[in-house]
């Protein structure tokens, strides 16, 4: 019979992105969307907002981290990994809240592009006005 081991499942959001993660105990390994994670995210900086949850709790080698995200660009799938992780964390030990908490990593940032509106070009930008 086979040992089955444990999952945590965490859901991340931000700007139109939507991140489905799962950890589970492992090596530390990172796959997003089937790939590499260096390869689906080229930058360091992109590269250090996923991993900052890990870095902060001490377990970036102790989980096998795999993402499903979709929707929006690079920056808003790094944020929406990121808030995923962080709430499978906190499934995997709720002692994580306080630091986690802490750093931000389990707000969900609401920041969205806004809708435009009729008779105007853009969202806040007004047609040109002329008196005559």
């Amino acid at each position: 019979m086979a040992t089955q081991t444990q999952e945590f499942l965490g859901t991340g959001r931000r700007k139109t992105s939507v991140a489905r993660v799962r950890l589970a105990s492992g090596s530390g390994k990172i796959t997003v969307n089937g790939r590499a994670f260096e390869n689906y995210f080229p930058t360091d900086t992109l590269r250090g907002v996923v991993t900052a949850p890990l870095a902060r709790t001490e377990t970036a080698s102790k989980f096998d981290v795999n993402v499903n995200v979709s929707g929006g660009g690079p920056a808003g799938q790094a944020g929406a990994v990121r808030h995923g992780i962080a709430r499978a964390l906190l499934e995997a030990d709720a002692n994580f809240r306080a630091p986690l908490k802490a750093d931000g990593f389990l707000t969900r940032d609401p920041r969205m592009k806004e809708r435009k509106k009729y008779g105007q070009p853009g969202a806040r930008k007004r047609f040109q006005f002329s008196k005559r």
